[in-house]
């Protein structure tokens, strides 16, 4: 298991050795802002879009600054959409993240189920990042983060509702 905050720590370190030019501005430097101009926290809450500042983001270890890339996909049981699948990207972090919102129809039926959230990489062939939850009813999963940011990559996941004898799979857009 990655820890994040290694990186983050890296990262603050290499910044902090970085030259600044005499009369830069920098982080810190100047006025505060008054508190109109300041920007209202981000929120932790859990999110249809996905939310990186979420706690089960936070969990997963997926960087503040993740976005959605490529287009969404859908996993669908006895033709009615379940759940959306998503992948995200972190500039920061330079990793890929899969994820999963279980959608609010299903969950109020379904009982408990199981989710998987993973980015298959088309470069190796393989299902990375991946993370599995049984007998939940929570809505939202992500992967772990994958250091495949130069490969052609998909978030995919799955959702099995108890009973099922095999889970519903849907993937996200192939982005290179």
């Amino acid at each position: 298991m990655r820890i994040r905050y290694a990186k983050t720590a890296v990262a603050a370190l290499t910044c902090a050795m970085l030259a600044v030019p005499a009369g830069a501005a920098y982080a810190g430097s100047g006025p505060a802002p008054k508190p109109s101009e300041r920007s209202a926290a981000k929120s932790t809450a859990p999110s249809a879009k996905g939310n990186p500042n979420s706690r089960a983001a936070d969990v997963a270890g997926v960087c503040a600054d993740a976005y959605q890339i490529g287009t969404t996909g859908y996993i669908k049981r006895s033709g009615v959409t379940i759940a959306s699948v998503k992948q995200f990207y972190s500039p920061d972090c330079q990793e890929n993240y899969g994820y999963v919102w279980v959608w609010e129809n299903f969950r109020k039926t379904a009982g408990d189920y199981d989710v998987t959230a993973a980015v298959y990489s088309y470069s190796q062939d393989e299902v990375l990042g991946s993370r599995a939850w049984t007998n939940s009813t929570q809505q939202e999963f992500w992967s772990y983060g994958t250091d495949t940011v130069s490969e052609c990559t998909a978030a995919v996941g799955s959702v099995r509702k108890a009973g099922d004898p095999v889970p519903n799979n849907g993937a996200s857009s192939k982005r290179c």
